[in-house]
Order: structure tokens, then sequence, then C-alpha cells
């Protein structure tokens, strides 16, 4: 991930690799009540217009309801504008004829914005049409300033947790007290996550989000070595780069190449117990690996 584009690249990773956690934020933005486990379709996020091709934040598809999500770092008044471009582009591409003529069916659609604390609750603008109708459309808008941590922890809102250190970032960090509320706030993320996660045996979905947080976290504060440095050992020391999924695959890959199932059980075995050093030395080291599967009753006999 690019820093100068991070805080994109955080929204994206979630909803790509982890789009369950979209879920309580599309409860929270529009009211509905899907449950976590609810199926969710990756809508595309490339659409072809005349004036060329625009992409989306985060199109997905939840039974009929499409929902459009868009993540902003800064306060933006041009985004409506931007918004009735993205929702019709998804809407043409679904149009329908219906009853002898074309229906468009707009998405779902918010804004998230990471900073910015302007009340105003969503985005509107006013479609003109040539008859002197008008048509009003507007966008709802969420904040990261609205929530504080019980509320984030109260409505499951794990999505928001990575960004929520950026309401320190420019803040007077040599006041002892004021530091010491964000190790505090940092240390309830880590506890409850732990919680979330850890107690249900979800290890990686653990990992992944904690990884996301350091990223950000270490962006936010890269001039403050100190405070990056207690909050990595707050936050559990370093995560590793979405590594449980590069390890998974580096581990298949060497067991489909010697055509045994054993390297890929050990690499297993390793995640559930969550020996990630292990992972990384066995992916180039041969003898090592061959040590550790005999440790863990593997047939090595045709490795």
């Amino acid at each position: 991930m690019a820093n100068n584009t991070i805080f994109d690249d955080v929204f994206q990773t979630i909803k790509e690799k982890m789009p369950e956690l979209t879920i309580p934020l599309i409860n929270e933005v529009f009211g509905t009540n899907y449950s976590t486990d609810t199926a969710i379709v990756q809508g595309k996020n490339e659409h072809h217009t005349a004036s060329g091709k625009i992409v989306t934040d985060s199109y997905l598809i939840i039974g009929t309801c499409r929902y459009h999500l868009e993540c902003q770092s800064t306060e933006d008044n041009t985004m409506i504008l931007r918004m009735i471009e993205y929702d019709f582009a998804i809407g043409l591409e679904y149009a329908q004829k219906e009853d002898g003529r074309y229906r468009i069916h707009l998405p779902y659609s918010c804004v998230l914005y990471l900073r910015g604390d302007d009340p105003t609750p969503s985005q509107n603008l006013e479609l003109m049409l040539p008859d002197g109708r008008s048509i009003e459309y507007g966008v709802p808008v969420i904040r990261m300033e609205w929530y504080s941590i019980e509320k984030i922890f109260q409505k499951h809102l794990i999505m928001l947790l990575p960004f929520y250190v950026m309401r320190y970032e420019n803040a007077k960090l040599e006041d002892e007290k004021l530091c010491k509320h964000l190790y505090e706030e940092c240390a309830l993320i880590q506890k409850y996550l732990e919680e979330t996660y850890l107690q249900k045996g979800e290890e990686k979905a653990f990992r992944d989000v904690m990884e996301l947080i350091n990223r950000i976290t270490d962006y936010i504060f890269s001039k403050e070595e100190n405070i990056r440095k207690e909050l990595s050992e707050i936050m559990g020391g370093q995560v590793l780069e979405l590594e449980s999924d590069r390890l998974i695959k580096k581990g298949e890959q060497i067991g489909l190449e010697r055509g045994e199932t054993a390297v890929t059980n050990l690499v297993k075995k390793l995640m559930d117990a969550n020996r990630i050093d292990d992972l990384k030395r066995i992916t180039s080291d041969t003898e090592y690996r061959r040590k550790l599967m005999r440790e863990m009753g593997e047939d090595i006999s045709k490795v």
C-alpha cells in the first residue's frame, strides 16, 4: 500500500478481503438489519460512460439491493456531483424495460468522511428537468468524528477501527494526558478485537484487522517514533503485511511443487498455532521445514 493512498487502500482491502465488515456500516446508515453472515456479491467497480471510465470505491450487492459506498479522507464539496455520476452509471448498467418503459434503479449510496466535522447530515442537489420539474437527489453522510470508541464497539463498526487514530493526527501529543488517553483507547481496541476474534478462534481475522490498524497508525505517527513504539507494544507488536494470505499461498505452492499435501497441512497447523515466525522461515529453509514436519507428524518421505 502506498502511503499517499493509505486510507483508500485500507478501505479497499476491507471491502475486498473482509466484506462482512461492511454489513454493520450498511445497517447503521440505511437502517437495515442484515446479519454479518449475509451473502455479499462484489459489484463491478469500473463503469464506462460517454466521458470515459469511472471507478467507484465500493459497490456491493445484497439480495436485490445495491449499495455504493465512497470513502473520503477530507471534505469535498463536489462529492455530490461524483456520487450522482457513479450512481447513474450503476443504474444504467442494470436498466430494465418494465411495463413498456425503461426504469433505472439507483443504488443506496453514502459517503464516509474520515476527517472534518461539518454537521451537515447529507449532501444534496436538485436535478432540474426541462419541463420545470425538479428531483431532489441526496446522499447520506457518515463521519468518523461522530463515533466514539464506545459507540463503535456498541454498533460493531469494526470497519471504522483502522481509521480511529486519525482524530489524533493534529493533536498536541507532547501533552502527557492526551497521550495517555490515546494509549488507553488503543488498548481498548486491542481488547475488543481479542474478545471478538481470538476468543472465537478467528486468529486470521484478528491479525488482518490489526494489520490495517497498524498501517494507518504508523502513517499518522510517522514522525513520532516514541508514540509508534508505545502503540506497537500496546497493539501486539508488528503485524505482518496480510502475511496470513501470503504465507498460506506460499506453503501451498511448495506442497504443489512436490506433489504432496504434507507441507500444506504443516502450514495450516502453524497458522492455527499462530506460529508466524516458523511460517516465514519454512518458505525458504528446506531443512527447517523438514524438522517441523517431523515434529508435527507429517510424512516427509516424498518431500
